[in-house]
């Protein structure tokens, strides 16, 4: 478990700026080609409204194939018990809006009525310094694969330009990997920044 840091409504703040934008892996992808594909990673953020609070939507796409993510998500993020916790919510009928993290015309279509919360699955964060922490709530995000009832261990590390990330599923009685990266994280360097588009009202 985290130790307890008290955090901000700056603090939070800031991680949605951070998070928000266009991020690639492309360095890692050229220089380990067999061990890490190209990928894009979105962060755009909602309107207020959608939240009564700071929210980002998310998308993950193979770069030779924009326009059709392999993940797609709605954060909000919330102080809770000094730290800032990200709730995450899937999409019903993700691909009806598919590329919403480039186009904002498609995002503004998501209505808070066309999400569902996945329960046990929030990230926790903590700030220490230059940069922002984070990991999966416990061990009961669970996700069917290949017939494999796993549980989510994921683990983030934010800067205001870089994004690392290493999820992996672990089998639900033995604790072994099941899916996710056996060469490390996943490091993204920020191509575009959508900081402008978080709104300042808490």
């Amino acid at each position: 478990m985290m130790d307890k840091a008290e955090v901000t409504s700056n603090d939070l703040l800031t991680l949605a700026r951070w998070m928000a934008g266009d991020f690639s892996n492309y360095k890692q992808a050229s220089a380990s080609p067999k061990d890490f594909a190209h990928i894009h990673v979105f962060f755009r953020p909602l309107p207020f409204d959608f939240f009564s609070g700071i929210g980002l939507y998310s998308e993950q796409v193979y770069d030779y194939d924009l326009w059709t993510p392999y993940r797609q998500g709605v954060h909000r993020l919330v102080n809770r018990d000094n730290h800032i916790y990200i709730e995450n919510f899937s999409l019903k009928n993700a691909m009806f809006y598919a590329g919403s993290g480039r186009n904002l015309d498609i995002l503004n279509t998501i209505s808070p009525d066309v999400i569902e919360r996945r329960h046990n699955c929030s990230m926790v964060f903590r700030r220490e310094g230059d940069r922002f922490f984070g990991e999966v709530e416990g061990n009961s995000c669970f996700i069917e694969k290949n017939g494999c009832q796993t549980y989510l261990d994921s683990y983030v590390e934010i800067t205001e330009t870089t994004w690392a990330s290493l999820d992996k599923g672990m089998d639900v009685h033995t604790h072994q990997q099941v899916w996710g990266s056996t060469t490390g994280p996943l490091k993204f360097e920020k191509q575009e920044s959508f900081a402008h588009e978080v709104p300042t009202v808490l």
